[in-house]
Formats: C-alpha cells, structure tokens, sequence
C-alpha cells in the first residue's frame, strides 16, 4: 500500500534547477533513506513529501487517512511547559484514546449487546495497537531516560539548548507514532547511546519512514531503500549502505559497458554522416538529429562516469578501513589532569600522550565532558590540577560554530586574502577553483559570499581552508555534523593522508571506525578510558559487559544453597572415580581437538588441501568437531567447579 506517491515532480530555485520529471513513491513499512551531495535536493524531496513546499509542476497523491510527522530542525514548543509536560502535550490524542477506550469498556461491561459501542472500543482498540499507546507512561519515561532527558523533567522547555529541544521533539514524535516519520539528520546531537536507542525503537516499532542522514551504520541498520539524488532525478536502490555500495558498483559497471557500446554505434553513425550528399536529403534529418544526440551523450558519459567511480572508490576504502601507519614523536603530554564545572568531575586524574600521526576519536555521552578536553589542549580552557605539556606544535582546530569564516568575505577572498588566485596545497601550488571543486564546490561558487552559503557549505568551506594551512595537528569537534556522504568521504580521505595528528570529537560510528587507531572514552563521573579497538567493536564488548554485570548481580541476590545441598557437599569428601578420571584426561583430549580444528580451519583456506577433502564433508566434520570441543570444554569446566567446591568445604 503506497502512503505517498510524487508523479513527475519538478522544481526549481532561482536558477537552479533540482527536480526534472522525478517520481518517488512510499510504501507502508518501508525505510527510505535519502543520500546526495549537499545542495542536490534532498531536503526539497522530503518537503514536497510532507507537502509543505510545493512543486512547480507535477503531481503529490497522499492516503488522506495517514498522519505525517516531520522532525523540526527547529522545534518550537509553548515556553511555560516543562520538558516532560512539552512531551505530553504532543500524546494528547493517544491519552484522550487510551481514557475513550476505558470509558467504552466501562459501557460496554453494562450494555454489552451495544453493537455501535462495541464496533467503537474495536476501533479505538486497533488505534492505540498501531501506537502501541497502552503504556504511555512508562514509554514516556523509557524514552526520557535513553534521551537524556529525565534530569530536565520540570525545567521549561524554553530553557534547553536546541540540541536538547530537539531531542524533546525527537522523543514526542517517535512516542506518537505517526503512520509516516519523516526525519532529517536525526542522529544529530545525539550520543552513539542514544543512536543505538533510537535505531532499536524504530525497527521494534516498524516505523514507515522517509529520512536523511550522513551515518552511514545508521543507514545501513535502518534503510530497507535508499535513493539517490542525482542529476535531478531519484536512483532507487534495495536495502542498507552495505548493499548500495554494491548495487552502485554494479551500476557503475553496466554504465561502462553502455558507453563503449555507444561509442562503437556512434562510430558507425559518424562514418554515414561522413558520406555528405545523402545525410542532407529530408527523410535522413532525424537520423543526422539522432548521431548530434548521440555526439553530446558520448560527450558527457565519461565525466559521469569518472565522477561515479572516484565517489565510489571513496565509499569502498570507507567500508575496508584502511589505516596509515607512520613514524610518530610526542605533541601533547598529560598528567594527572583534572577539570569540573559546578562540582561536576568531568576529567579526573587523566595522565596520557599524543603522538604525531595519531588518530584518536573522543567518544561518550553527551555533556560528558569529551569538547572540554579539546578546549584544554588548545589552552582554552585551565585544568583544575595536572598539567598538559604541549610540544611544538602547529594546530588547525574546527569547531561545530566555524569561527575561522568571515559572513562577508566571498571564497575566493576566503581562500586568497592576499589577491591572486592561487592557494598552496601540500607543497602544491593549486589554482583556487582546482582545489575547492575537489570540495564539490561549482567555478560560479568563487564569487559567492560565506553568509549566503547553507551550513553543509560552510562547513566544506571551513574544511578545505583547514588543509591549506600549515599544520601538525588537527582538533575536530563534530566536524561531520552537516556534512554530506560525499563530503564526508572525501574529509575521511584528507584525514587518512594527513601526515600530523588527529583529534576529534564525534558521535558518527562509522567515521570513528575509519579514521581512529585509539578512543578516548569518556564513562561518566571524570572517568577517561583508552581503548585501541575500534569504536564497534568496543560497544559490543560494553553490551556483553553490562550484560554479564547483571548477571553477576542476579547471582549475589540469590539465596544461598538449600541445606540439602550442602549436606550433599559435605557427604562429597572427595570427587568420584569418574569425575577424577575426567579431570585427568579431559585436559589432552581438549588440546587435541583444538588442534584438529586449527589444522581444519586452515584447511578451508587451501584450494588444495579442500578439494581434496570436499568443502562440504570438511564442513561437516568441522561443525561435528566444535560440537564435541564445546561439550568436553562444559564437562571440564564443571569437574573444576566441583573440585572447588569440595576444596573450600574441607
């Protein structure tokens, strides 16, 4: 069933064109995420979906019975709610659901032979079952403690910060449940822990969804569509950024195959049109119409092309995570630092170096304390107590509020203060236009004022001017906020090749898995924790810690063992002959078979070793033998267990 279905839309601003003849259609229970270059329209589609902005041409077809929601980059609530009243307020219609349904039940208990009652409480029924709204209170206040809100309960709304205002909104929309969700960078002042909340209420809720994002594991997790806006038009591709990159390159490839045809076809066509006398006469016009069509498509393909392929391989390196490795000397030494704001420990006793070509990621909850290390280390902020030693050092620090942007000066005066039109590069003397269209920044776009820029724009701006400078290191807070897929690739390749140190705030899992070779974990309460997994790998471990701690804690809050049972320990003075035997041997027979199985999985390495073998019957006996390995291993563990217990009896 389609929610919404847009039919040769077409749009323009100004000058700029962004749609052409583009049609788009949502279905219920899809997740379509919407990616692109900053400025291509991706944004414009999700209005024109929602139907605040219309099209210039086209037509918008909507189930009229459906609700809509849109998260507002800028929410606005009534000023003398409280944050947990701003959030009720927008349930109003579930509440009055939930209380009609008790009401309606209560009559029905009386005059139960009531069709129209009886046909109204199914109705009502099925309303708070689509918005699983039985429980509002307790989601209500599931929801405030994942967003981090539960602390700003009774403070007025109008007193958050607009990263916490949005989060409000956030929190109200997905507690309301419209029947379509649209979303434009929802991960956005949000922490990886509140990232991780929300992706798991979205698929729990089965949520229809329209959203855009630049968090690619977000995509990827969520997305069961994504379409790409390019050339004015939507390619549509199945499932999350995994397989976009591989449905992209097989398009891609087709594209190739396309051309070579073509420019074989058209070699034919030119050499007809070469003949003269016949190409002129009336009945071959449109074929001569046709070879020009073909002349300016052959013309153009190869930049497509091109352009398709770089945008892809920079994608592809993303996904593989590569790293560079390098010579380093120390930069930043510290010890024993401690900061707190209102008696607030946000760094306690933190001692550690940064080296040259270090990649480090400062990762944690919001408000933890991660952007006050990087103002400490640019000397913006005095430690409590400790010291930060600071070698010599050439730092380039971008901030979510671009300070180093003047509003009134154009690029081309933003990048050559001096006149001219040359910028230094590496070493490289560049034309100014040669290094910002590596940017995807148009030649028109030199002349253009910062202040007229959007803030995906800007941030590019600031971005390219920050590796024109002359610097050892790099501080980033947040620098892929407002970033596009493309643009932020295209930060991660800078970054892997800069050859000074990185550090950086982010909330972005899949640029921190890319970039970062270390993570600065902020856990709360002053606590620093370095970690040299990768920032997947080490949430993963955190769940399976949280999870084996609870379990721990279950286990202390158990009754102690029954008197019969411990009587039966005390009669038990010593193992059996069995279990006595098992503790003896069990121990050879489990390093045997660890050896049959490392010797296995090399196997299934070897073309040679497995054809031999046949993969499936040494699939087989693999899967056969790590049976058998896991129960040994249970039956050892348990006789060691037994053997210890007898022991702390004697």
């Amino acid at each position: 069933m389609a929610y919404i279905d847009l039919f040769a839309i077409s749009k323009n601003y100004d000058i700029k064109q962004i749609f052409t003849a583009m049609d788009f259609h949502l279905a219920e229970g899809e997740r379509v995420a919407i990616v692109g270059q900053n400025g291509c329209g991706k944004s414009t589609l999700m209005k024109i979906s929602l139907g605040s902005e219309e099209p210039d041409d086209g037509k918008r077809i909507i189930d009229r019975s459906i609700q809509i929601e849109m998260l507002d980059q800028q929410p606005h609530f009534d000023p003398e709610l409280s944050t947990k009243e701003a959030i009720s307020k927008e349930l109003t219609e579930l509440h009055n659901a939930k209380e009609r349904y008790d009401e309606l039940s209560q009559q029905i208990s009386i005059d139960y032979n009531n069709k129209a009652l009886q046909n109204e409480l199914e109705a009502v029924g099925a309303y708070l079952d689509h918005h699983n709204a039985w429980d509002l209170s307790n989601k209500i206040e599931r929801v405030m403690q994942e967003f981090r809100l539960k602390e700003y309960e009774d403070r007025l709304v109008s007193s958050l910060s607009g990263g916490e205002q949005r989060r409000v909104a956030l929190a109200s929309l997905i507690l309301k449940k419209p029947e379509v969700l649209m979303l434009d960078e929802p991960t956005n002042h949000l922490d990886v822990y509140m990232v991780e909340f929300l992706e798991e209420i979205l698929l729990k809720e089965k949520f229809t969804l329209l959203f855009i994002s630049h968090d690619r594991y977000f995509i990827d997790r969520i997305a069961t569509r994504i379409v790409e806006v390019e050339n004015q038009a939507l390619v549509s591709y199945k499932g999350g950024y995994r397989n976009f990159l591989h449905l992209k390159d097989q398009r891609l490839q087709a594209m190739q195959k396309q051309h070579h045809n073509l420019i074989r076809f058209l070699r034919k066509e030119e050499d007809w049109l070469s003949r003269g006398v016949k190409a002129r006469q009336t009945r071959n016009q449109g074929r001569k119409k046709r070879v020009f069509e073909l002349r300016e498509q052959a013309q153009d393909n190869p930049t497509l092309i091109r352009s398709m392929k770089i945008e892809l391989d920079r994608e592809r390196k993303a996904f593989m995570g590569e790293k560079v490795v390098s010579k380093k000397k120390m930069l930043f030494e510290i010890k024993n630092l401690n900061f707190s704001i209102a008696n607030k420990h946000l760094i306690k006793d933190f001692t550690s170096r940064i080296l040259q070509k270090d990649k480090i990621a400062i990762v944690g909850h919001n408000g933890s304390g991660k952007s006050t290390l990087l103002k400490l280390l640019l000397g913006r902020l005095k430690p409590d107590s400790g010291s930060i030693k600071r070698g010599d050092v050439r730092i380039g620090y971008f901030d979510q509020h671009r300070e180093m942007l003047n509003d009134e000066h154009t690029l081309i005066e933003t990048f050559c203060p001096n006149a001219g039109d040359r910028v230094m590069v590496d070493g490289k003397n560049m034309h100014v236009y040669g290094y910002l269209k590596n940017f995807l920044f148009p030649k028109d776009y030199l002349d253009k004022r910062i202040g007229q820029l959007s803030g995906g724009e800007r941030n590019r701006v600031a971005l390219a001017l920050l590796f024109t400078k002359e610097i050892d290191c790099l501080i980033l807070d947040e620098p892929t906020n407002d970033l596009d897929i493309q643009t932020i690739n295209i930060l991660e390749e800078k970054l892997l090749s800069f050859q000074g140190a990185v550090i950086f705030v982010s909330h972005d899992r899949y640029f921190v898995d890319k970039i970062a070779e270390k993570l600065l974990v902020f856990k709360g309460a002053g606590t620093v924790e370095e970690s040299y997994q990768t920032y997947s790998d080490y949430l993963t471990l955190e769940k399976d810690m949280d999870l084996l701690y609870g379990i721990e804690k279950e286990i202390t809050q158990q009754a102690k063992p029954t008197q019969a049972v411990d009587t039966q320990l005390q009669k038990q003075a010593k193992l059996s002959y069995k279990d006595q035997r098992d503790l003896e041997i069990l121990p050879r027979q489990i390093e045997g078979m660890e050896r049959e199985i490392e010797s296995l999985h090399k196997c299934t390495y070897d073309p040679k070793c497995y054809e031999e073998e046949g993969l499936v019957n040494l699939s087989k006996r693999l899967a056969k033998l790590e049976v058998a390995y896991e129960q040994t291993s249970e039956r050892y563990l348990e006789v060691l267990e037994l053997e210890e217990e007898i022991n702390n009896k004697a």
